[in-house]
This record gives structure tokens, C-alpha cells and sequence, in this order.
């Protein structure tokens, strides 16, 4: 196949959604469809001892959540598709949102139940402003949840999309009948006692026809009816165009449990989802389509195996090809790599590969090289933008809790931090560290991996910070500036690129700070212009 075939049929992308909605259920049936796997392994159901495919680290199957985004890819009708199922956790938000600068569009994931909750509208803002095309998912309608208009004005509302249902539900919960699907013209009926295999669907061009009475009882018949009536007459009619540049959501229903509605989506999604779109670097936009290769470090994922202290960094491949043992110059550190055996991945299966291309993640092997963020290219100096650090919310001291096993801790905590898990600030009058993350959960991870990745125990004790700030200031000699590391001397830090941090204990004192020395100024994310 020529380059530019091979790029057109790869699709990228993420699924997004608040915990429990029913994601990596949902990158399970996808996966099933791929004949990637031959059984989906639900998140909940015991009977089922498979585990989901997608949550690979042992923390994560005690607590049934994701925690780390895993990279799955699989075949399908002839098209390469690339998900990133992401951690839906609020503690692990940042992880996803570097996540969505790796991919070309997104799927959204909403319990038909408990509707826009508050982790999809801060995720779906997110892709708002980068402009990414979403399709959205209606999940668990053999649930009892809410009317399908009532989710629909929801999602319009909360999440400012503007919608268009490319299928539509046949009664819902206890009565919940199957799907009409829109976009093909058929009805899908739901037998609800076949988990793992895929019902057949029955063509209704009409549906007036009486055929659709026969199949799902005049009442159930008559409510589609005036139903799709409806939906034809509020909702604005598909557009590709609009879709790919974000204006326009189409919308399924399903129950990706019970894999139904899963085909639907995945056959309207490989018709319409964007192929690998150009990014933006410093220098200028590369395209897909350019000879030469570029990629970028999105994920740092240390220890996939415990038994070797490997790293991998997952790049995105953003333009011309990635090739096995062809050297690369590393922007950061102008120096030229190369790399024996790239990844392609299906969760914690890894094979070699020997030549990527655009819109694929590889997996490489890391001794330390990397960190996120970070280019390679055949040479030209390009800096992709866009994965900053996020000042935390959660500050705390980290401490030895065994003299004989420091090393060991410095190193296993200087591992976690390159893979972005928290971050780390060097306290400048004692040297003591802190640790800062965006949720709570994040401090037991850390603890946990310490202890089973690098056999480090560590203790914590409370912090009072409210705000980690980056500090920049036009003129290091001024005496203003002089004045400010004097007087907070205790409340400076080094993060781990060795730039000054301010930890302010409260907003009320980083409001005071501001007002008392003008000249400096105090960011939220470690990137600035």
C-alpha cells in the first residue's frame, strides 16, 4: 500500500467520560468487533475472571478503574484503529488530558442514568478548545435512565455541543426494545440474553411499514414513529463537514455491556472520523502527508514489566515514517537515536514493529531520554506545544520510611515523575521534597508502586499549599526580585526542570505577593510564553 493509502485509513482516537459510565467496557467491544479478542471481560461481573484487556496495572484490577491510558490498536474493515482509553478518574485528569493532544477525535461515553456528569464536561471543554470532532455514546440503556430528549437537551446544555442522533432507542430499561439506527435505516433488535455475540439486524427503509408492528408491538411502533418524526424536525441534519471541524456531534445509544448499538457506532465512526490531522509545533503546522517524520512524546509509562526497570515513551507519529533502527535527532538534547525494537500495542501485548506511520502510536524504549512533551524528528528543530503541567491541587511531604533503601526511593520517585503520575518540587531552604498531585488518589498509587515496582517504602505528612505558581521575572538583579527570594525564601522551590516554583500557603497571601511585587510574574502551568 502506498504512504498516502496508509494514512487515510488510520484513525485516532480517545474515549473520554466520568468514571463508571461504561468506557472500558466500551474499548472492550470495540475490541471484540476487531477480533482482537474473542470475549469481552466486563469491569464489574465476577463471573467473568478475564478482566478487562485494557486495565493492565494490578492496582487497577483491585479497584475496577483505570488509572494509566492504555494504547490499543486493531484492524477493521480494512482500517487501522488506534484507541487511547483514558483514566476517567478525576484524579488522573492530567494523564488525560495530555492524552487528547495525541488524538484525532474522540468518543464520549454518558450514562443514560446519571447524564453530563462533572468529569465529562471538563474533558469535553478541553477538546472544545482544540477543535476536536466527538461523536457521543449513550450508554446502559437497558437501565432504567432518562428520556432520550431530556439527554439529548442535557448534552446540548451542559457540554454546549450542538447534537444530531444518528440512531435512536426503541424504549428503554425494562422495556427496552432495541435500536432504530438512523444513519443505515435499520432496526436492531435487543434479545438481552446474548453478552457476547452480536444480534443480527432487520432492514426497515419504511417505517411506516407494518413489518416494524410485527416486530416490536404497535405501541413501541407508534412512539418510533413520532419519535423519529421528531428528531427529523429539531435537530439538524448530519454534515460531515460540520463534524470535523466541531460544530456538529452526532449522538448513538447502546448498551455496550450487552454490546449493543457498539457496531452501529464503530461502522458510522470509520465512515466519517477524521484520518490523521496536522499539528501545530512552534515553528509552523506539520502535515500528515510531509516526508519526513516527526512525533512527539505524549506518555511516559515506567515498569510495564516489573521484572526489567523498563520505561516506555508512547509517540504519536504526526508525519512521514517511522522506520525500526533509523536514527533520530532528539530536539530537546540535539542528539541523534535510534531504536531496535519499537512497540505497536494491545494492551500489555507488545510486538515489534518495523515501519510506522501517521496517526499510530509506537512505544519505545526509554533508559531516561525522555520526558513528555518531548520532539523527534529527521533532523529539522520542531517543538510540538501543548502538554503542560498543571499547577496541583494536593501538596505533601514524601519520607523515607526505610535509610536503607534511599536509593531506591529517589530513583523509583525520579521515574514516576518523568512519567507525569504527580510532580515534584525541591524545597530551596532545606532540600526537603514535595510532592504535588491533582487528585488524592495519586499519593496511593505512588506509595503502592514504590513499594512493588522499586521495594521503597515512603510516608507522607500534610503540606498546607493552595497553589504551586511557576515564577518569571524580566530582570533577575532588580532589587524587587532580590527582595521576593529573600522574603519567601521559605516558600520557593525548584521543580524538576530546575525552574522556580512559589508555593503559596493560601490565595488570600498569593494575592498579597502579586500586589507587593509587580514586576514578577506567577503562572499556573510550567508552559509561558
Amino acid at each position: 500500500m502506498s504512504f498516502k493509502t496508509e494514512i487515510n485509513r488510520r484513525r485516532t482516537f480517545g474515549i473520554i467520560s466520568h468514571p463508571d459510565a461504561g468506557k472500558t467496557t466500551l474499548t472492550e467491544k470495540l475490541l471484540l468487533f476487531g477480533g482482537a479478542i474473542q470475549e469481552a471481560g466486563a469491569v464489574k461481573s465476577n463471573k467473568i475472571k478475564k478482566g478487562a484487556t485494557s486495565d493492565f496495572m494490578e492496582i487497577e484490577r483491585q479497584r475496577g478503574i483505570s488509572v494509566a491510558t492504555s494504547v490499543l490498536a486493531f484492524e477493521y474493515n480494512g482500517i487501522k484503529i488506534n484507541i487511547l482509553d483514558t483514566p476517567g478518574h478525576k484524579d488522573f485528569a492530567e494523564d488525560t488530558f495530555r492524552t487528547l493532544t495525541a488524538v484525532d477525535s474522540v468518543i464520549v461515553v454518558i450514562d443514560v442514568a446519571k447524564g453530563v456528569e462533572e468529569q465529562t464536561e471538563k474533558l469535553v471543554e478541553v477538546c472544545r478548545m482544540r477543535n476536536i470532532p466527538m461523536i457521543v455514546f449513550i450508554n446502559k440503556l437497558d437501565r432504567e435512565g432518562k428520556d432520550a430528549f431530556d439527554l439529548l437537551d442535557e448534552v446540548e446544555q451542559k457540554l454546549g455541543l450542538k447534537v444530531t442522533p444518528l440512531s435512536f432507542p426503541i424504549g428503554m430499561g425494562y422495556d427496552f426494545k432495541g435500536i432504530y439506527n438512523i444513519w443505515e435505516k435499520n432496526v436492531n433488535l435487543f434479545s438481552g440474553d446474548s453478552k457476547q455475540h452480536v444480534n443480527d439486524t432487520i432492514e426497515i427503509s419504511d417505517l411506516n411499514s407494518e413489518e416494524l408492528d410485527q416486530l416490536v408491538g404497535n405501541n413501541a411502533a407508534q412512539t418510533l414513529r413520532d419519535e423519529i418524526e421528531l428528531v427529523e424536525g429539531i435537530y439538524p441534519e448530519f454534515n460531515k463537514d460540520s463534524y470535523l471541524n466541531g460544530g456538529l456531534q452526532p449522538v448513538f445509544f447502546g448498551s455496550a455491556l450487552n454490546n449493543f448499538g457498539v457496531r452501529e457506532l464503530l461502522d458510522c465512526f470509520i465512515e466519517i472520523a477524521p484520518k490523521p490531522r496536522p499539528k501545530e509545533s512552534e515553528e509552523r503546522l506539520v502535515k500528515p502527508e510531509e516526508e519526513k517524520f516527526t512525533g512527539f512524546v505524549f506518555k511516559i509509562h515506567a515498569n510495564m514489566d516489573p521484572n526489567h526497570r523498563n520505561r516506555l515513551a508512547f509517540v504519536k507519529i504526526v508525519s512521514g515514517e517511522f522506520k525500526r533502527n533509523t536514527p533520530y535527532l532528539h530536539v530537546r538534547h540535539n542528539k541523534k537515536l535510534k531504536f531496535s525494537s519499537p512497540n505497536a500495542f494491545f494492551a500489555e501485548k507488545k510486538e515489534i514493529v518495523d515501519i510506522s506511520y501517521p496517526g499510530d502510536i509506537v512505544g519505545l524504549q526509554d533508559t531516561g531520554n525522555f520526558k513528555i512533551g518531548d520532539t523527534l524528528t529527521e533532523g529539522e528543530i520542531i517543538n510540538y506545544k501543548g502538554v503542560p503541567s498543571f499547577s496541583p491541587e494536593h501538596f505533601r511531604y514524601i519520607n523515607n520510611a526505610d535509610p536503607m533503601k534511599a536509593k531506591q526511593l529517589y530513583k523509583g520517585i525520579d521515574q514516576l515523575m518523568d512519567e507525569g503520575v504527580a510532580q515534584l518540587f525541591t524545597l530551596d531552604y532545606n532540600g526537603r521534597k514535595v510532592i504535588g498531585t491533582v487528585g488524592a488518589l495519586q499519593y496511593e498509587v505512588i506509595q503502592y508502586r514504590l513499594e512493588h515496582e522499586y521495594g521503597a517504602k515512603c510516608t507522607y505528612e500534610n503540606l498546607n499549599v493552595h497553589k504551586a505558581c511557576w515564577v518569571q521575572t524580566d530582570n533577575e538583579k532588580s532589587d524587587e526580585y532580590k527582595e521576593f527570594l529573600r522574603v519567601k525564601q521559605r516558600y520557593l522551590a525548584k521543580d524538576k526542570q530546575n525552574q522556580l516554583v512559589f508555593l503559596a500557603d493560601s490565595m488570600f497571601s498569593l494575592q498579597m505577593t502579586q500586589q507587593k511585587y509587580p514586576s514578577i510574574m506567577f503562572h499556573m502551568t510550567s508552559e509561558f510564553e
